[in-house]
């Protein structure tokens, strides 16, 4: 191809149109979105919504939102950081926490609808694929009710085969949230084989590849005492086993079916010191006039002197 020269002229700034705030910051990208919004004509009308996933150094964000015309909507949302009410007090970020809180989302969902009875999903967590049922489900009592359907939301997330976002899609499948997906990204899925080794992603949701971290640096930390050990410190200092990390998210996983919307205790707020304030305060028409009469007698006053 040959060499063209790139006019920038006034016309060219004439007609330029930036691109969207969101995408000028590298937040959104608008051709994923755009596909994720847009609903069928044939179901002029209706909802359409997006399991949004988002994961930070500290926490894990996951929410039912709704696109509307003027910005989205969040139905219900679950957070990591909620995790500690149900027994989960550390590693809030692995693999683990990621299913308990893509699970803790589909129950709150389904309670707030009304249909959490209806829609059980898996009653244990065994790590195999189970498809997403397109038509009418047949685990409640109305044959005619459809399962509550949301698409994944990655955002900018890199979907690379065991991601942690694809633990929090689980855990909302298997709490009774229908999404469409297959297991090509879970942990354990075999490309050459096209199969998935469900006891790796069941090893994984459990937490067994942390337990089994922790007990190498457990180990490491005993033969090298005098080392300072960084790995695991809070997992230590709260004396916790690998060999309890598997029935501490068991336990944790039947404390968000039976109760959803248990949350921490808020923190009484600490009563600091009263800050001195140097902004002066407004006075009304009164007390402006007041001042002035004021002033002037003050002056003249000193003038007489």
């Amino acid at each position: 191809m040959p060499f063209v020269k790139v006019v920038k002229n006034k016309a060219y700034f004439k007609r330029f149109q930036v691109k969207y705030r969101r995408r000028r910051e590298g937040k959104t990208d608008y051709h994923a979105r755009r596909q994720m919004v847009l609903q069928d004509k044939t179901k002029f009308g209706s909802p359409k919504y997006r399991l949004v996933v988002r994961i930070t150094n500290k926490d894990i964000i996951a929410q039912i939102v709704q696109a509307k015309i003027v910005g989205d909507e969040v139905l219900m949302a679950a957070y990591a950081h909620e995790l500690p009410a149900f027994g989960i007090e550390h590693g809030l970020t692995n693999y683990a926490a990621a299913y308990a809180t893509g699970l803790l989302l589909a129950r709150r969902t389904l309670a707030k609808l009304g249909i959490a009875d209806d829609f059980q999903g898996a009653k244990e967590a065994d790590g195999s694929y189970s498809a997403v049922r397109t038509k009418k489900d047949d685990q409640g009592d109305d044959e005619e009710r459809y399962p509550f359907k949301a698409i994944l939301d990655v955002g900018l997330a890199r979907t690379t085969t065991g991601a942690r976002v694809f633990g929090v899609l689980k855990g909302a499948v298997d709490g009774g949230i229908s999404v469409p997906h297959r297991p090509n990204r879970f942990p354990g899925y075999n490309k050459e084989k096209s199969s998935l080794d469900a006891k790796v992603h069941r090893d994984r949701i459990f937490g067994k590849h942390v337990a089994a971290y922790l007990k190498e640096v457990k180990e490491e930390a005993s033969s090298n005492p005098d080392e300072k050990c960084v790995q695991f410190s809070k997992y230590m200092a709260a004396k916790i086993a690998p060999e309890s990390i598997e029935g501490m998210y068991k336990k944790a996983h039947a404390a968000i079916r039976a109760d959803p919307t248990k949350s921490l205790p808020k923190k009484a707020k600490k009563e600091g010191v009263e800050h001195k304030k140097y902004k002066t305060q407004k006075m009304s028409g009164a007390e402006k006039k007041a001042a002035a009469k004021a002033k002037v007698a003050a002056i003249r006053e000193r003038l007489c002197k």
